[in-house]
């Protein structure tokens, strides 16, 4: 089981950066696939990016591909989402999440544990 904290969301204006964390507890953590999705007012929770165990292959959403980047630190049991030239469309609660199952590394329905969220809001 790793239990999973998000932190570094905030207000930013369009074209700025920010970077999300995701702290984790347990052992464990660097045995796990892990991703990062966000969900905007009224709308599904999405993919954005995902990450292998051991950090050497890394997939990402069309609408963030090449301006977001996910990496991962084994020792500290921490993940990472850099976000570059932000747009008022990426404005979300972000989540991060280990992956347990199998299917698609866009399907929520394979990760079975989850953060609380991170508020991300990018005003035009």
């Amino acid at each position: 089981q790793v239990q999973l904290v998000e932190s570094g969301g905030g207000l930013v204006q369009a074209g700025g950066s920010l970077r999300l964390s995701c702290a984790a507890s347990g052992r464990t953590f660097g045995s796990y696939d892990m991703g990062w999705f966000r969900q905007a007012p009224g709308k599904e929770r999405e993919f954005v990016a995902a990450i292998r165990w051991s950090g050497g292959r890394t997939y990402y959403a069309d609408s963030v591909k090449g301006r977001f980047t996910i990496s991962r630190d084994n020792a500290k049991n921490t993940m990472y989402l850099q976000m570059n030239s932000l747009k008022p469309e990426d404005t979300a609660v972000y989540y991060c999440a280990a992956r347990v199952g199998e299917g698609g590394w866009q399907d929520l329905r394979g990760y079975g544990y989850w953060g609380q969220g991170t508020q991300v809001t990018v005003s035009s």
